[in-house]
């Protein structure tokens, strides 16, 4: 073994160098729903892939009226809208393991909900961060699209920090403030991470989860943080990796809102 340990020593040697770029890991898509569905009321999800970080949820069958679904984990409580068409969504388990209750609610008439199903589900993460590698509700993308074609492009053979910059330096000089959709933007909108990126222009929330699709797609677990900058609703975004934390807002490197003094936190996805 002696007279092949220089040859390891090199092979060791390059590897470290090669390593800050090698190709970064492959991204992460929710599985097919259907293998672990729970059922109760309305309401049906499935729990396969809580482990990842996720659940599937759904109506059991078309329904006219507006649905409310209402995860809670203890004190804290994350209200969602659940399309009416008894399509499958994406969820996180963002609050890490433990108990989850999911709860289904649909308006009867005026602002009056009743109750239409609630499962509780027992969650183990596999990692801490494992929910921010996959699409869900609020970061919805999917195979194909223009948003991840674009990092992959850009991001090829890249570390995860060569990545990072790559991608924040690309949202800061392609895409600018969306000042008209701002102005008509109604409560309840979700991010559209695919017209938006046609248009290079978004809201805060678009634009942050562009960035985000981008990134998680490219093995960088961001997060879509939502809460206040000094006073003014808004969106941006937050992730951690090599023992490091960043921060990025798409909306100030863009111009579109003022030098903000203090983020606050109401809550992520």
């Amino acid at each position: 073994m002696k007279k092949y340990s220089g040859i390891w020593i090199v092979c060791l040697v390059l590897f470290a160098l090669l390593l800050p770029t090698m190709a970064l890991a492959e991204a992460k898509w929710p599985a097919e729903p259907g293998k672990g569905l729970k059922k109760d009321g309305k309401l049906k999800i499935d729990v396969a892939n809580t482990s990842q970080g996720y659940f599937q949820a759904s109506l059991q069958s078309k329904n006219k009226h507006k649905m409310k679904m209402r995860v809670v984990k203890g004190n804290t409580t994350l209200t969602y809208d659940l399309n009416s068409d008894a399509k499958f969504e994406v969820f996180p388990l963002q609050f890490g393991d433990g108990k989850y209750t999911i709860s289904l609610y649909e308006n009867v008439s005026g602002k009056k909900y009743s109750a239409a199903g609630k499962i509780t589900i027992n969650v183990k993460l596999d990692s801490e961060d494992i929910c921010y590698y996959y699409p869900n509700q609020y970061v919805n993308y999917k195979k194909g699209s223009d948003p991840v074609k674009t990092a992959e492009d850009l991001c090829k053979n890249k570390s995860q920090k060569e990545a990072y910059d790559a991608i924040c330096s690309y949202m800061s000089k392609s895409f600018v403030y969306d000042f008209l959709k701002a102005v008509n933007i109604k409560a309840g909108m979700l991010p559209d991470i695919d017209g938006s990126f046609k248009k290079k222009m978004g809201v805060c929330q678009d634009l942050s989860a562009i960035c985000i699709a981008m990134m998680r797609t490219q093995g960088i677990p961001a997060r879509l943080m939502i809460g206040y900058a000094d006073k003014n609703y808004h969106a941006w975004v937050e992730t951690e990796f090599g023992g490091k934390s960043y921060f990025f807002d798409p909306t100030a490197a863009v111009n579109g809102i003022s030098k903000v003094k203090e983020y606050t936190i109401e809550r992520y996805y």
